[in-house]
């Protein structure tokens, strides 16, 4: 039988502390308090934030002939959104405990009436819990359910707190585990997702803007401006890096759910009656990215939408879901979404939308292909992923083998010493580095400490420079991943480096090098 991968579940508060340590992401306004699921991220998260999407636009840009980007503005006129729906159904079911004044949302409070706790009054307590999916709430209620004397139980059918009435909600008791109060969760009600602001000086309905929710309609919005200013032909697609807004109910897991975030979204556009193609290949080639930045398969799979969570407008989806400490959670969507939102916009603003064939000679609204993806939760997976704590003599060193394309300093040059020769010639290795890498440059501390620190932020390779170099003109380089050490001349240094972090075995030396330590695993 194989046994799917299981997560660790200790290792989110060692990333979040890690983070925060070293410089990748810190709380937004965190003096003041900080703002709730809202970050800020730091020297090196901007890095590697910068690199994860530098890789998706190379990937689905720059290397391709049929993509083109576009960069569309956050405020939009609000006739968008009331076409595409977001306006009157971009919404949660809103519930809100009124002992605890906490929300939630309440298709995702799943409560099993047919297993209760009876009270000395008769009457029966339902336990509840959070889930996004009756799956994963099964196994939490099954043991929720189980110690208390008198219990009545029938064969679990967990059911969402929005499908009971009046009577049995009254009898619920509150998924907030510092809560637990009973019938204390009201009515659930509508709230809606977006952002609303006001555009001008006066703040009256009519000046009524919104952050947008999504990047995907400035997109749809642009079609004809792109096809005409192009001339490009069906099949092709549109990609934009972009912020999106949306006043989530329920957020965290540290950067996996904000109400601030940045999507890489790609609405491809093709001929109707080739969208299954087109899909069968996206969510494919979507799953590969992942793993050629170096995120293991078996922390990876596809997983495909049942009828039931498909959206209104969506023939089919296709999750890549990566297995984060708190489980299996979605880090990109591929969906399949027909002409719907060119119909919309095209009935809404009076526009022909519509693409002219000219092998055919017929007119036809494109279907979409839509992958999108969560540049923050991209981060998260890779930084999960790479995390690692390996022995290390007596002790255990942190590494994050992040893949060095990713890496938000590719070389760290370390003078053995502070001493004015060492230090000269550091900086002009560093000097020369520069231009063709991210660099840091490190002289506090002994050499050993040095390596740790650049080893847990993912430096993949450290170049050393000890009083030898002074006489030979020859530097020591590391590798972060074997802790293997190589020597190599001044002048070849920076193609050595290049080459290195390309993708070249470490222990391939140019001539006047040499291998000068191999660490036994």
């Amino acid at each position: 039988m194989v046994t799917e991968k299981q997560p660790n579940l200790a290792d989110m508060g060692k990333i979040v502390s890690l983070c925060q340590r070293r410089g990748f992401i810190f709380p937004s306004s965190e003096i003041y308090g900080g703002l709730s699921s809202c970050w800020d991220y730091g020297p090196l998260g901007v890095e590697l934030k910068r690199n994860v999407k530098e890789a998706w636009w190379r990937a689905n840009v720059q290397q391709r002939g049929d993509v083109v980007g576009i960069d569309t503005s956050i405020l939009m006129h609000p006739g968008v959104w009331a076409a595409s729906g977001h306006i009157a159904g971009f919404s949660d079911p809103l519930i809100e405990c009124k002992s605890c004044n906490q929300r939630f949302r309440a298709d995702h409070v799943w409560v099993d009436v047919s297993t209760y706790e009876k009270t000395k009054d008769g009457n029966p307590i339902f336990v509840s819990v959070m889930s996004a999916a009756r799956e994963e709430a099964m196994p939490k209620l099954a043991f929720m359910a189980c110690p208390p004397k008198e219990r009545v139980s029938g064969p679990h059918n967990p059911r969402p707190i929005t499908q009971l009435d009046d009577k049995e909600r009254g009898r619920v008791r509150c998924p907030n585990p510092d809560c637990k109060a009973i019938g204390s969760l009201g009515e659930p009600r509508q709230f809606n997702l977006m952002f609303k602001t006001f555009m001008g000086p006066v703040e009256e309905e009519a000046n009524t803007v919104y952050l947008r929710p999504e990047t995907a309609q400035g997109i749809f919005v642009n079609f004809q401006n792109v096809l005409n200013s192009t001339r490009k032909k069906i099949p092709f697609g549109i990609a934009q890096i972009g912020k999106a807004f949306r006043n989530e109910i329920t957020t965290g897991n540290f950067i996996f759910r904000s109400r601030e975030f940045e999507q890489m979204e790609l609405e491809f556009f093709v001929k109707p009656g080739t969208e299954d193609e087109w899909l069968t290949y996206w969510f494919n080639k979507r799953l590969r990215w992942y793993i050629e930045l170096g995120i293991d398969a078996d922390s990876l799979r596809l997983r495909k939408h049942n009828e039931r969570e498909l959206a209104h407008y969506a023939k089919a989806c296709y999750d890549v879901e990566f297995l984060f400490p708190m489980g299996w959670a979605e880090l990109e969507g591929i969906a399949s979404r027909g002409n719907f939102d060119l119909t919309q916009h095209a009935k809404a603003s009076g526009k022909d939308l519509s693409y002219f064939e000219e092998e055919s000679k017929e007119h036809f609204l494109p279907y979409v292909i839509e992958p999108s993806a969560g540049v923050d939760r991209s981060v998260l997976a890779f930084l999960c992923d790479a995390y690692a704590e390996e022995p290390d003599k007596e002790e255990t060193r942190v590494v994050m083998h992040l893949n060095p394309n990713l890496a938000p300093v590719k070389v760290a040059v370390l003078p053995l010493s502070r001493k004015e020769p060492l230090t000269k010639m550091g900086r002009d290795v560093e000097t020369s580095l520069r231009h063709l890498f991210t660099v840091q440059y490190d002289d506090a501390q002994s050499i050993g400490r040095r390596y740790r620190r650049q080893d847990e932020i993912g430096t993949p390779l450290c170049v050393t420079i000890d009083f030898q170099s002074l006489e030979d003109n020859q530097v020591t380089v590391r590798d972060r991943d074997s802790m293997n050490q190589i020597r190599i001349p001044v002048a070849l240094l920076g193609e050595t480096l290049f080459r290195k972090l390309a993708g070249e075995d470490f222990l391939t030396v140019p001539d006047g090098g040499s291998v000068t330590k191999i660490e036994k695993k």
